[in-house]
């Protein structure tokens, strides 16, 4: 089929759904929802057989409902309406929930039917919900509502609530989840922070600064007077509630009509907080932490939204060179369960008073930490993608020995969507290793996200398996210890060493990283503003004017 996605942003979700379309052999391209004149261009220019919209912030215009056959993919099960729909689920503490696909008619999430599928709900925030929980519902949906399409005489059902499920809501208010530190408990709290975590964030104050809060986590051991600031961590926050405490990882401040950044705490309370006290390990927050097993080191490295900032790849390539001085024969990077990585944290670059030095000291620590990667000869590496990875997240991974990733995993390996970056942490020397030089090319000037399935096909990655994110995780330890036991451990051992060698020999490290530098020093200090236009409308969440021509396809045929 032709389909066009019609979206508000390519978003997580969107770009799930577009792999899992793209590999099923549907012709797709992409509009963003801007006016109603560009979206009834769209339609003209690529004459679509379906049009589906998994993320919009607006209802679809009557010119274009009434004429053409549009799904919403609506996040909650059949029956449920409205714009916050999630956010309700998380604020309740719901433990079941579902997507429904709707035809759009006249009144918003009110159209027939075309499939709706149930899905369970963990104790998170929002956005990790909707990352999985939610967008695997979302694929078995509309796959199904697929089916439903082509089979003949099915007719959509009616939109009609089940007991207990669904309803007609309202758009989540501030007053609906207004913070309470003096009555409040620690779920509580914490319900009410993640069911807006991502956008627009849960509005506090602290002592008269107007503050968002963001990545709220549950402390352990950690007591004191409700509403007291008691101890920092990796760049969290901990406060008191009236029964423990609760870990506040991001805040947002709102200073006039500027929106401001979110960043760590930390960095927002500033000298505010310089003689907060530290907490020890095993506080309920930790971005990094080791574990062992069976002579196979794990290391997990949990970052915001996969964003690594010059602390971070510090921390982390610490806690590196100390996992090497154990005694293992495989290393497993295992990111964190939402991302992987996605390289730079431009929020604190943005943030920075200059941001072009920012930019170039975050580089940097993301080159140091790659290349202690690469030179690891004494044991296997292996990097298990659980979460997404975008930009140089994805070439950290290059550097493990065996990159796996689970089924669901969607990779952007490319930088020029941030304003035409080039690119650094090694990738002219990881990706042509497994690409050839022409691939490279080509994968670099791709810029559409790839599956697990498709990063396995063209060689991007060595496998992906499992089924799902938990039968990821448990077989990537048999397969682990199995590589740790072979009896070939040592000769695989030696051939990575000879193989290091005789590339340092035909043209070293230094170069390759050398040559990448040059290129991002111009475009970080360089006549060409392209990237710092990109990263200041990415962070600020400006909204395009217009949809890029590797989206918007039917565009570019013109």
């Amino acid at each position: 089929m032709r389909i066009l996605f019609l979206v508000h942003a390519f978003n997580s979700l969107s770009q799930r759904l577009y792999v899992e379309l793209a590999r099923r052999g549907h012709e797709l391209s992409v509009e963003f929802d801007i006016n109603d004149t560009i979206t009834i261009e769209a339609i003209t220019l690529f004459r679509p057989d379906l049009i589906l919209a998994p993320f919009l912030k607006r209802p679809i215009p009557q010119a274009v409902w009434r004429e053409h056959l549009c799904w919403v993919v609506h996040p909650g099960p059949r029956g449920d309406r409205g714009p916050s729909s999630l956010g309700w689920a998380v604020l309740e503490g719901a433990h079941h929930w579902g997507v429904t696909v709707l035809q759009a008619e006249q009144e918003m999430d009110a159209g027939p039917v075309w499939a709706s599928v149930d899905c369970p709900l963990r104790a998170a925030a929002k956005g990790s919900l909707y990352r999985r929980e939610v967008s695997e519902a979302a694929v078995t949906a509309v796959l199904e509502a697929l089916d439903n399409l082509a089979r003949p005489g099915f007719a959509p059902l009616p939109l009609s609530t089940r007991p207990g499920h669904g309803m007609l809501r309202p758009a989540m208010r501030h007053a609906d989840r207004a913070l309470d530190w003096d009555h409040d408990d620690t779920q509580t709290l914490l319900r009410k922070i993640r069911c807006a975590d991502g956008s627009p964030g849960v509005r506090d104050n602290w002592e008269g600064r107007e503050l968002y809060l963001y990545d709220a986590w549950p402390a352990s051991g950690l007591h004191g007077t409700p509403g007291e600031l008691l101890a920092s961590r990796d760049g969290a926050i901990c406060r008191a509630s009236i029964d423990g405490a609760v870990w506040i990882g991001r805040l947002r401040e709102r200073q006039g009509e500027r929106p401001g950044l979110k960043l760590p705490a930390v960095t927002v309370l500033g000298e505010a907080i310089a003689r907060l006290p530290e907490a020890p390990q095993g506080c309920g927050y930790r971005e990094i932490h080791y574990e062992e097993e069976a002579e196979v080191g794990y290391l997990h490295f949990d970052f915001h939204n996969g964003a690594m900032g010059n602390d971070q790849c510090r921390r982390l390539l610490a806690a590196y060179k100390e996992a090497l001085a154990r005694d293992t024969r495989v290393l497993v990077l295992m990111g964190g369960e939402e991302f992987w990585s996605n390289g730079l944290h431009l929020h604190l670059i943005e943030a920075a008073a200059n941001p072009a030095d920012a930019s170039w000291d975050n580089i940097n620590a993301m080159d140091d930490l790659c290349r202690a990667i690469i030179l690891t000869t004494d044991r296997l590496v292996i990097a298990a993608l659980r979460g997404n990875a975008g930009a140089g997240g994805v070439f950290l991974a290059l550097a493990a020995d065996h990159v796996w990733a689970a089924p669901n995993v969607v990779f952007n390996p490319h930088y020029k969507n941030m304003g035409n970056l080039y690119g650094s942490e090694y990738w002219s020397y990881l990706l042509p290793r497994r690409l050839g030089s022409e691939g490279a090319a080509v994968l670099m000037q791709h810029r559409l996200p790839l599956g697990a399935a498709e990063a396995k096909e063209c060689g991007l990655i060595d496998g992906t398996f499992g089924g799902d994110r938990d039968g990821f995780q448990r077989e990537l330890k048999q397969r682990a210890i199995t590589l740790a036991n072979a009896p070939d451990h040592a000769a695989q051992l030696a051939a990575k060493h000879t193989r290091r060698m005789h590339d340092e020999t035909e043209k070293p490290l230094d170069d390759y990283r050398r040559e990448e530098l040059e290129r991002m020093q111009l475009n970080f200090y360089g006549f060409d503003p392209s990237y710092h236009i990109a990263r200041y409308n990415f962070v600020q969440r400006i909204p395009h004017s217009r949809t890029p021509l590797h989206l918007a396809r039917h565009r570019s045929k013109r």
